[in-house]
């Protein structure tokens, strides 16, 4: 068999982007997933020791909290291949994390005793709930958000550098009333700065409530405690949002939400990076040249664009996933069907392929510069933009059909200063009104952009 290697790795995320992505493995791997269940496992027991009501489970000695601790510190590759050994002999994933952790307590004097109440009255589900959404709030905290906030700043960066920087503005393809290149970032950064706050702010959702979420097996055990006070602060505790009405299962539909925001925020740096695309194909941008690099490996001239190719790339997958996560979490058959665990354990590859993704845009935006001598002439070029100018001007004195007028002066014609010139000296307008159309170029008709870019 071929020895597993980054070579021969079947997913790129484990092969190619490995190293684009390492920081995922201790958060959405197979290992993350066991070591989030033990740390569960360890704190729920720990939280009955705390309840008075619940005497058979003693509160627990400051030597048998430091015991449970080190179990999460310790825990590593060997420990979570010691659980995988176990699971093939139960064929259930959680409950061989319940049986190592008896096998760890069974010789400790005092913990030892107690080590039925590992897994109280919880089922599988309630577990894992809870592990997923530590992984999430994880990743969201420790790899995503940082590298989101890395790729907003630098938008705004852009767009503050060429807040004065004039540019050609395109609506359908097609010239159209000029901008400014930091404008156009700036933009795209109040989109990506409404995407990146709902992110950060959806609530991660957790439960512990038994087979079907009634407490059936707590309240019958222990009528005394009130659990549904008791587990809200216990899944509190763990940084998450409570749910207190679910079946067996926490019904995802904050992941269905969580899912939905990241496609809004890789979809708008979609945009993003066809426009910038774009842009260099019109030569308004340059890219840095890196000595070595090929460009293209028959035509040596060239410095293709592949950051933004592959930063849409890599979105668009991360967005398939997404949506499926989206349409099919939600779901289930009556009180428990195990599709989610299949796709739960995908969670991973779409966050991975987003990793891989932002650091491409960022790579590329990083890569850029104006090309000032190219978008100059573009906008000396194309004098037929300042038609609108000159026909909200006519409205306001008044002259009939502006608009028909520059229509018919404009329209599939190629149009020079003096063309317009001639034209706004043969207008019945004041003759202030006139200079200051007359002295109006593509260069400087910019209405506020450069403040809206500077502002952002």
């Amino acid at each position: 068999m071929m020895e597993f290697t980054q070579l021969t790795a079947l997913s790129p995320l484990d092969g190619r982007y490995a190293n684009k992505v390492e920081t995922l493995r201790l958060i959405f791997s197979e290992y993350a997933l066991i070591r989030f269940r033990l740390l569960i496992e360890i704190r729920w027991l720990e939280a009955l020791a705390a309840a008075p009501e619940i005497s058979e489970v003693p509160p627990l000695s400051n030597e048998a909290l430091l015991f449970l601790n080190k179990l999460i510190s310790d825990f590593d590759e060997t420990s979570a291949k010691q659980i995988k050994t176990i699971e093939s002999v139960t064929n259930h994933d959680v409950k061989a994390v319940e049986y190592f952790l008896k096998e760890k307590l069974q010789n400790h004097a005092e913990l030892g005793k107690l080590s039925e109440f590992i897994h109280f009255a919880c089922t599988s589900e309630d577990i894992n709930n809870l592990a997923y959404a530590l992984m999430l709030k994880t990743a969201r905290e420790d790899c995503l958000m940082p590298l989101l906030n890395n790729l907003l700043s630098f938008v705004k960066s852009l767009a503050h550098e060429n807040a004065e920087q004039p540019m050609l503005a395109r609506t359908h393809g097609q010239p159209a009333t000029p901008t400014t290149v930091g404008k156009e970032f700036a933009n795209f950064a109040a989109r990506l700065s409404s995407a990146y706050e709902r992110i950060e702010n959806i609530l991660i959702n957790g439960k512990i409530n038994g087979a079907v979420g009634n407490f059936n097996a707590h309240y019958l055990t222990y009528p005394k405690v009130d659990w549904l006070n008791f587990t809200q602060q216990f899944v509190q505790q763990l940084g998450l949002s409570w749910n207190a009405y679910t079946t067996q299962i926490e019904p995802h539909d904050y992941i269905a939400e969580f899912a939905h925001a990241m496609m809004r925020f890789n979809t708008i740096l979609i945009d993003l990076n066809r426009d910038v695309w774009g842009y260099i194909a019109l030569g308004y941008f340059k890219q840095k040249t890196v000595a070595h690099e090929i460009g293209s490996s028959t035509m040596p001239h060239k410095v293709n664009p592949i950051d933004f190719e592959n930063s849409e790339g890599n979105l668009g997958i991360a967005n398939a996933l997404f949506s499926y996560f989206s349409q099919q979490l939600p779901t289930s058959r009556w009180q428990r069907d195990l599709v989610d665990s299949t796709v739960l354990r995908n969670l991973g590859v779409a966050f991975g392929h987003c990793l891989v993704a932002y650091q491409s845009s960022l790579k590329g935006l990083g890569k850029l510069q104006i090309n000032a001598v190219r978008i100059q002439e573009d906008l000396a070029d194309n004098w037929e933009v300042l038609a609108e100018a000159i026909q909200t001007i006519m409205r306001r004195y008044g002259i009939d059909q502006p608009y028909e007028k520059l229509k018919t002066l404009t329209r599939g014609k190629k149009i020079t200063q003096q063309n317009l010139q001639i034209f706004i000296s043969e207008l019945n307008l004041p003759t202030e009104v006139k200079q200051d159309l007359q002295n109006l170029t593509p260069s400087n008709y910019l209405g506020i952009a450069s403040q809206l870019a500077k502002d952002i």
